[in-house]
């Protein structure tokens, strides 16, 4: 039978140390506290707003409507930096890979965000590589032709690009984007084919088509309006579940018996990182600002059709979006 020796703590024997526990559980409060307190001082400058397309597209038009009244909720302005290029891109990899401080913001949930990466492969997930904020708008997408168009009708159209294959060209924001993706769907879902002309924003499309150089301008209806309203273009169809409040007149493509559905929704959304107190913070001013009667007056007068979700909501729109575009685009 052994015999158990007792142990006796030498002067090597590490003891307990109350005054480093005390430390170290006071290290740990402090850095629980320290996100809390450094949103109670955000923003402390201007927040940059990028915007993945050219001036005059409705990216731009809502970015700067809310900048403008949001300056008055955060305290700094909100600056706003076109960035065009690669059907929003550009600008998406810029806030990608920013410093996830809170002060870089995208302007996302289009193009950029829901179609393009069932297109080309990309450096980034636009899914989880970002964290949305507000969800500001949903837009509309149509089929715009020129007023004297010979198509009268979604239908006449259809009819007629189907006797002639590649005869009649449209314009889009870019490869890959909605404005492409929702032709593209409705190529495959009607069986007509015709040729694509990529541009830089849905302004580009639409001068594009009331100068006569495409057939089709896909675009958005708060994008065309100036254009409608002087009676230079007019649309033909949409492809949103319901009628557009700009467009009421113009039928959605389900209602004529084809199984097309296709928003662009638009709101903020910061590099995925940013501690959220802060997150919080901005969706906070950035809701005041929706809110506010000078925001509400810009969009009736921009004809931007408003749709507000909060941070959690929008990501779930985003993605359900995500997935029905990329079923679309793979049938």
């Amino acid at each position: 039978m052994k015999t158990m020796i007792p142990f006796r703590p030498s002067r090597f024997t590490p003891r307990p140390a109350g005054r480093y526990a005390l430390l170290t559980a006071a290290l740990c409060a402090a850095l629980l506290c320290a996100l809390p307190a450094a949103a109670q001082d955000y923003p402390a400058k201007p927040i940059e707003v990028v915007v993945g397309f050219a001036p005059g597209g409705g990216t731009d038009m809502v970015a700067r409507a809310i900048s403008d009244v949001a300056a008055k909720y955060t305290g700094q302005p909100l600056v706003v930096n076109n960035k065009p290029g690669a059907t929003g891109i550009i600008g998406s990899q810029y806030v990608y890979n920013s410093k996830p401080d809170g002060y870089t913001l995208l302007v996302a949930g289009g193009s950029e965000t829901v179609s393009v990466p069932h297109f080309k492969s990309l450096p980034f997930n636009p899914i989880t590589g970002f964290d949305p904020v507000i969800r500001l708008m949903v837009e509309r997408i149509g089929f715009y032709v020129k007023t004297d168009s010979p198509w009268k009708t979604m239908k006449d159209l259809i009819a007629d690009a189907k006797k002639n294959p590649d005869k009649y060209s449209y314009a889009t924001a870019g490869v890959g984007g909605l404005h492409h993706a929702s032709m593209l769907v409705t190529e495959k879902r009607t069986g007509i084919r015709m040729t694509h002309v990529p541009h830089k924003g849905g302004a580009e499309n639409l001068a594009a088509l009331a100068g006569g150089h495409v057939n089709v301008a896909m675009a958005s209806p708060n994008e065309a309006y100036a254009l409608v309203q002087g009676g230079r273009v007019r649309c033909l169809a949409i492809t949103a579940l319901e009628r557009s409040p700009t467009e009421p007149n113009a039928p959605t493509m389900r209602e004529l018996g084809y199984d097309i559905y296709i928003d662009n929704q638009k709101g903020f959304v910061f590099p995925a990182g940013v501690p959220q107190p802060i997150r919080q913070k901005l969706h906070d001013a950035v809701k005041k600002a929706y809110d506010d009667p000078q925001f509400k007056a810009s969009a009736e007068k921009l004809k931007l059709e408003l749709s507000y979700l909060n941070g959690d909501d929008f990501r779930k729109a985003l993605k359900s979006m995500y997935d029905q575009i990329g079923e679309s685009v793979k049938k």
